[in-house]
């Protein structure tokens, strides 16, 4: 096992999905024992799509480097097994929901007696407070309840209903990197002070963080934006359909796309290349790439309310494209970076497996799975020089490690084959 800034950390998780299980799984990167409790039968993500018995790709991405103990946390003794373990522990780690962790006697009030200094993360899916507190929620229901499913603005062509983010799973997988920053936060004040703390992580609270901009009122600057909400408000009281929402809410999504040759995609002769340009140097840099003096949006004497002027810039656009179809993807890199073009080529995730530029930077780690053998998985997400981060491992089968934490909680060999008789544990 390798060393890194949290060697010596231990951390006793209670989790599943992805939200917890990403943001143990990154505590371990950096060198934390985390030690992850499952049920008998396993964590749901470990019987969803399975490719073997009791294991998933979802799983063994999300739960690298851990110890498994099994523990069947309904039984008071398994919550003993859990409450001799937990004087050893620095952090605690939970994402049930408010009124289960109380059930099972692991909430923070009662491990805290156990160990006063403990730091215990309570992630839930909208906070403990308000009329959702008790509420289940995955990263779908906080995508629609944040803003971020109807600010994407994807319908299903077939049903009319809204369509989810459904390339990554954005406000669990932020939450997942929030959850150790905290940790590592709270650590650090520990070290100061002697003390522990609750630390309170939702996936609401994630996801109107990320949209940052969008959930921010600034009455200097929003009259536009309150027209729009107005409009989308007379459509629901109304009782408009949900299309017609995404319509009106379509203004604050920029009015600039058919004039909007700098910040976008492109259709090559061979794929499809995007360019991100962000200022007027960067501007003047993609029209030379162009060969094109075409200026759209950076137009100082641009409307774009003035209709006719807005059909003539959509026209000269579709010329533009027409002309970038001409070449190849690779063709258009190569000029974009003569001209210092921000570009690159579209690809699927699968790709970068065996992309150069990955591997040069190590940002792919071989692992070996005691179950299903070689596989290779994205590495600790930054490096650091004088505390290396490393994967400590691939993901364990289930309760493979259950016997040696009992024997190290003080369990004698019979007491664990008791509880395994009465299935405490597994």
């Amino acid at each position: 096992m390798a060393s890194g800034p949290l060697d010596g950390i231990k951390v006793l998780e209670f989790t599943q999905i992805i939200a917890g299980p990403f943001g143990c799984q990154n505590l371990g990167d950096m060198g934390a024992t985390v030690i992850k409790v499952e049920p008998p039968e396993g964590e749901p993500w470990r019987q969803f799509a399975q490719f073997m018995p009791g294991e998933s790709k979802l799983f063994q991405s999300l739960n690298r480097g851990k110890l498994s103990l099994v523990l069947r946390m309904t039984d008071p003794q398994a919550q003993d097994v859990a409450h001799r373990l937990v004087p050893e522990m620095d952090v605690v780690v939970i994402n049930y929901r408010p009124d289960v962790a109380a059930r099972l006697q692991i909430d923070y009030d009662t491990l805290r007696a156990l160990r006063p200094d403990l730091i215990y993360v309570d992630n839930t899916a909208f906070g403990r407070k308000g009329p959702w507190a008790d509420r289940p929620g995955y990263d779908i229901v906080a995508q629609a309840v944040s803003g971020l499913m109807a600010s994407e603005g994807k319908i299903n062509e077939e049903s009319q209903a809204p369509s989810a983010i459904s390339s990554v799973a954005v406000a669990d997988y932020a939450t997942g990197i929030v959850i150790p920053w905290a940790v590592c936060a709270a650590l650090f004040h520990r070290e100061k002070s002697g003390e522990g703390q609750l630390i309170e992580t939702t996936l609401l609270g994630t996801a109107l963080a990320v949209q940052n901009s969008q959930i921010f009122d600034l009455p200097a600057a929003d009259a536009e934006t309150n027209q729009t909400m107005e409009r989308v408000a007379e459509l629901r009281k109304a009782g408009a359909p949900y299309p017609d929402l995404v319509d009106a809410y379509g203004a604050l999504r920029g009015v600039w796309g058919s004039a909007n040759i700098y910040y976008r995609g492109w259709d090559t002769k061979d794929g499809a290349v995007v360019i991100g340009a962000l200022s007027p140097a960067l501007w003047a840099k993609v029209r030379k790439a162009l060969g094109t003096d075409f200026l759209g949006m950076a137009d100082p004497e641009a409307d774009p309310n003035d209709a006719e002027w807005m059909a003539h810039e959509a026209a000269r656009v579709r010329l533009i494209e027409e002309d970038v179809r001409q070449k190849t993807t690779d063709e258009w890199l190569a000029i974009f970076e003569r001209e210092g073009v921000p570009a690159g080529a579209v690809r699927f995730p699968e790709e970068l497996l065996d992309d150069p530029q990955v591997a040069a930077n190590e940002m792919l780690v071989p692992l070996e799975h005691d179950l299903s053998g070689p596989q290779r998985q994205v590495a600790p997400m930054f490096k650091m020089s004088a505390t290396p981060l490393a994967a400590q491992g691939a993901s364990p089968p289930l309760g493979r490690d259950t016997d040696a934490i009992l024997q190290s909680a003080g369990y004698a060999p019979s007491e664990i084959d008791d509880l395994r008789r009465d299935g405490v544990v597994g």
